[in-house]
């Protein structure tokens, strides 16, 4: 079964990863580096402090590098536990793949995908209620984990398994979020839950 899904995941890999062209590697590889997403990271949180204020926004931020160090923590298990190679390093499909970019590391499940879930899904149930449209959040990790198949560097399964550890990390972490926010923001009206 295992063997079969794996099979599905690699077949699914090289066609994805076979719809991209050279014109556009480039684009995609300025998509997949964090720091050109750094005006949009300044947007978000100027929104943000522009809805909740200054303190409320600094808490914010602390859970969610607390988040991150979460996820990175229990990706990097998981790689080294399953130790997948990743598309770019696999002997049996590298020689007809399109390889835009080489890591060494392995490949499940993405740290890519799991932070920007989980960091999207968070930021979603705690501005839920300040923002109309913040569903438009989760274009972000779309995107951005989707550049790592187009550059060869994760299977589709390894993107999937990271949005799911990213909405239950990114779940969990805002459910202690709201049990602590009432300590230091009692004024505060809590977000419902979900």
């Amino acid at each position: 079964m295992l063997e079969k899904i794996q099979e599905l995941d690699t077949r699914l890999f090289v066609y994805l990863n076979g719809l991209g062209s050279e014109n556009y590697d480039k684009l995609w590889l300025i998509i997949t580096n964090q720091l050109y997403w750094t005006p949009f990271f300044l947007f978000l949180f100027f929104l943000i402090y522009k809805k909740i204020g200054g303190k409320q926004t600094l808490y914010v931020l602390l859970f969610i590098a607390i988040l991150i160090a979460f996820t990175d923590q229990t990706t990097n298990l998981f790689k080294h536990t399953f130790e997948r190679l990743r598309p770019c390093n696999n002997p049996e499909i590298k020689s007809f793949i399109r390889i835009v970019q080489v890591r060494t590391s392995f490949s499940f499940f993405s740290g890519h995908a799991a932070n920007t879930m989980a960091v999207a899904t968070f930021l979603y149930l705690v501005l839920k209620r300040h923002f109309k449209y913040l569903g438009f959040l989760f274009l972000w990790p779309l995107i951005f984990a989707y550049s790592r198949i187009y550059l060869g560097l994760h299977y589709p399964g390894d993107i999937l398994t990271g949005y799911f550890f990213g909405v239950l990390f990114g779940s969990l972490i805002y459910l202690v979020y709201r049990k602590l926010k009432p300590q230091y923001f009692p004024d505060s009206i809590l977000e419902k839950s979900v």
